[in-house]
């Protein structure tokens, strides 16, 4: 009889006694469930589910029903991996775990990042999983930023005790043994003084102190891990040391035991395997501290205190002890503590680190500050409006950590090859031993040995482990930099497969808001007068165009004039009387309306038109004086934003809502393919589904609340980072700048990311196949050659530090585009004089 259990799920969306009976007959519908009771109040459903396999099949029920379970996403600091073994054995132990619906294991970054249903399963029902492993975590929060770090750095300087200590006990035990390889005369004058005896003796007891000392650890770990059938990295070393270790002792204490001709000791073996294994392990821990160094960065960026105003007194507190709707003041040259909004004063803000613009922000009040930044001039108070993790810089730094502990689809492969891999190792070590006991040539003991303990140590899959992982801490740490947010990990590896680049038009491609661009005057009419003259009628109305004109005549310092007898005519215009003289600013229907002639302008106006532009007609005292161009302008970079995408290959397109004249124009002015245009908001979705037909793959950018669907929908979601919440939120890539520069740096860092991957694991597998065979033997009836296994410990070390150092070359990605070139002209950047290459 099965074996039932009582399961309590916390579950979303109910409101009422109806959704209560949903959830009910949902969950008492499923096989294998009774005893259902939901609890409104509590948001709860108990059940009683006969097997542990049931879950899933409860989640989906609950999903498709429309009251999802609630999750929880923890991350966890994990210990003792070492291996891409390891890593599969964690992430079986926690996905075991019944309510455990996904989880993330991060060689690299030692991490587990889980995600459950809450209720279900408890912290310490996964911390207790990792345990019985071999695997102790903790959750990752408990530690601070940090002490994380003086952890990771103090681990280091304990490798490289642990090495030095070996290095300086292995020395004289390879010299006492390989020193006659070296040296000539050096064997018998060994013998005629201490006496080949006496040197294996101290051979003997130095490389026991070497193993149970400095060595301790793969023993400590590796022995227990095999004996639960479980073996991992620490196995491999520890069985191939131990094997080499074991048969110099007996060919020492008990040589009567072994055929004449294997008389021989490999205490040397032992101990200068251990020593170059701890000194790869170093240099592991090392590289992976430099993996995280854009965190690092992140966190420097924080300022520790901050000066609030009290009782109307400035007074320095700590960072934490700030909270919503504090007044902060901010001298020149400080770090801006939290985000705000500035109540008083002006400055001039540098905001590099977050947007990567390196022209300082002018603020004044009312404008938003961010946390992080560096003011430069001047002095200013600002309320604060999100502290602790609700700032930017807090966002910034769990997207980072999130994308740094992603699982890409490309990993999957790696952990189901390396799962397995450790064990295949360990048996194709013993076949190894088995063929050359047969097969091999006196002393076929010996050299069984040594070809054994060859393809254990030569085998570590430590590289594997780490191809992926350290290739996707630098890459996104280092876009972080260049300002790309990696929300979703695997948008990494989709970018490279992305064939079209559609773009949102308002506040993507352009400004956003409409800007004055053309002013084409009649003869006998001065434009700084009619400008004023305008913008005097146009500060009477709302609208959109009315506001450019308004800010362009305080941009050039325009004359200021009363306004009498306003008068708005709906669908044509707006008339006044300004300073004496009667004023008409409306669309030519308006000139014709009134029975002016707009014959003079018609060819300027047609013009405008055709270049996408709002024109209007401005009349004073019954004549028509100038024709306005109103546009929402293009942004800068735009234009060379776009040239460079094409330059990697990618069609750009355009959707958006504004009439077909205006899109085309920008699209000739930018160099967009194709355009599709009067799109509705609810239409962009399937905008995205005519540019997929024959199979492409689909990029989106976009900056608006009406820009979440399509940013959901499309294969790679880029939300511009000065848009909307919902926005970023919909997106799996955030660019803090606010123009198309970042779009291009997206897909640089991602192809030289995914490249530097597959490197990496051309690397790991070309290695573990190419040398396998030659450590087990398979260059010596041709060549007579045998690996040693120092040199295959040597070899192996060598792999892993190549991946790290590799991986390593990415934080000296360049941004894709030329800054200077991008915005100063507008004109396109040559990918050819660009400095993206990783030297």
């Amino acid at each position: 009889m099965p074996v039932t259990q009582n399961l309590r799920v916390s579950i979303q969306n109910m409101s009422c006694a109806s959704c209560v009976g949903r959830v009910e007959r949902a969950l008492s519908a499923l096989p294998g469930i009774d005893e259902v009771n939901v609890n409104l109040a509590a948001e709860t459903a108990q059940v009683r589910i006969d097997s542990e396999t049931r879950i899933p099949e409860l989640i989906e029920a609950l999903d498709r029903t429309g009251y999802p379970a609630r999750t929880q996403t923890v991350r966890l600091n994990v210990s003792s991996m070492s291996c891409a073994s390891c890593v599969g054995r964690v992430d079986k132990a926690l996905a075991t775990v019944p309510g455990v619906l996904e989880v993330n294991v991060n060689l690299a970054s030692e991490t587990a990042t889980v995600t459950y249903v809450e209720g279900a399963v408890e912290l310490f029902d996964l911390l207790t999983a990792a345990e019985a492993a071999g695997y102790p975590a903790e959750p990752a929060d408990s530690a601070l930023p940090d002490e994380r770090s003086a952890r990771k750095e103090g681990e280091a300087r304990d490798l490289a005790r642990r090495t030095a200590l070996a290095a300086l006990l292995a020395l004289p035990v390879f010299l006492l043994e390989m020193g006659a390889h070296l040296v000539p005369g050096m064997h018998e004058m060994i013998g005629r003084t201490i006496g080949h005896q006496t040197s294996w003796i101290i051979q003997f007891i130095l490389t026991t102190v070497v193993l149970f000392w400095p060595g301790r650890h793969f023993y400590a770990r590796g022995f227990p891990a095999l004996l639960k059938g479980a073996p991992d990295m620490n196995s491999l070393v520890a069985v191939g040391t131990g094997a080499a270790y074991l048969y110099s002792i007996t060919a020492l204490f008990a040589p009567w035991l072994l055929p004449e001709a294997a008389r021989a000791v490999y205490f040397e073996a032992a101990a200068v395997i251990v020593v170059l294994i701890l000194l790869g392990r170093w240099m592991e821990a090392r590289a992976k501290g430099r993996t995280g160094a854009a965190i690092q960065k992140l966190l420097g960026l924080q300022a520790r205190t901050a000066r609030i105003l009290v009782d109307g007194e400035p007074k320095d507190v700590a960072i934490e002890s700030i909270r919503t709707g504090d007044i902060l003041v901010v001298r020149p040259g400080e770090r801006i503590a939290v985000d705000g909004e500035v109540s008083e004063g002006t400055a001039h803000v540098d905001e590099s680190m977050i947007t990567g613009e390196p022209v300082p922000a002018a603020k004044a009040k009312g404008d938003p500050v961010t946390g992080g930044t560096v003011n430069g001039t001047g002095s200013f108070r600002f309320r604060a409006t999100r502290v602790g993790a609700d700032t930017t810089l807090a966002q910034i730094i769990r997207m980072v950590e999130q994308a740094q502990g992603a699982k890409l689809p490309i990993q999957g492969l790696v952990d189901r090859i390396t799962l397995w891999f450790v064990p295949a190792v360990m048996g194709l070590a013993a076949v190894t031993v088995v063929v050359w006991l047969i097969f091999g040539p006196s002393p076929a003991l010996s050299y069984a040995l040594v070809a054994g303990v060859s393809v254990l140590i030569i085998a570590c899959p430590c590289a594997m482990g780490l191809a992926t992982p350290t290739s996707i801490m630098v890459g996104t740490g280092r876009a972080a930099e260049m300002g790309v947010l990696f929300r979703k990990g695997d948008a990494l590896q989709l970018l490279t497969s992305v064939d079209v680049v559609a773009l949102d038009k308002t506040g993507t491609v352009t400004q956003g808001r409409p800007e004055l661009t053309d002013m084409v005057m009649a003869d006998g009419f001065d434009r700084a007068e009619v400008l004023a003259l305008v913008a005097a009628v146009e500060a009477q109305s709302e609208h959109p165009i009315a506001e450019a004109v308004v800010r362009s005549a305080k941009a050039e310092n325009a004359a200021r004039h009363d306004v009498e007898s306003f008068e708005s005519i709906t669908g044509y215009g707006v008339r006044a009387r300004v300073a004496g003289r009667e004023v008409l600013v409306g669309a030519d229907r308006l000139m014709s309306r009134e029975g002016l002639s707009i014959e003079t302008l018609a060819e300027a106006e047609r013009r405008l038109a055709e270049q996408g532009r709002t024109a209007l007609f401005a009349a004073v005292n019954g004549r028509v004086a100038a024709v306005i161009g109103v546009a929402d302008p293009v942004k800068p970079a735009s234009a060379a934003a776009i040239d460079a995408l094409h330059r990697l290959g990618l069609k750009v397109a355009m959707i958006t809502g504004d009439k077909r004249e205006t899109a085309e124009a920008i699209a000739r002015e930018t160099g967009i393919d194709h355009v599709i245009a009067g799109v509705l908001p609810d239409g962009k979705v399937a905008a995205l589904d005519e540019l997929r037909q024959g199979g492409r793959r689909i990029a989106f950018v976009g900056d608006g609340i009406n820009d979440a669907p399509a940013l959901a929908h499309a294969d790679v979601g880029i939300a511009i980072g000065t848009g909307t919440d919902v926005a970023i939120e919909s997106a799996d890539v955030v660019l803090m700048s606010g123009d198309l520069r970042g779009v291009v740096n997206a897909f640089e860092v991602s192809s030289r990311t995914m490249r530097n991957i597959r490197q990496n694991l051309f690397w790991a597998f070309g290695y573990n196949v190419a040398l396998i065979p030659v450590a087990a033997g398979a260059l010596y009836p041709a060549f007579g050659l045998l690996l040693s296994p120092v040199l295959a410990a040597g070899a192996m070390a060598l792999s892993s530090i190549f991946v790290l150092t590799n991986a390593l070359r990415l934080r000296r990605v360049r941004p894709a585009m030329d800054e200077a070139r991008a915005v100063g002209h507008g004109e396109a950047a040559s990918l050819s004089s660009i400095p993206v290459a990783v030297k």
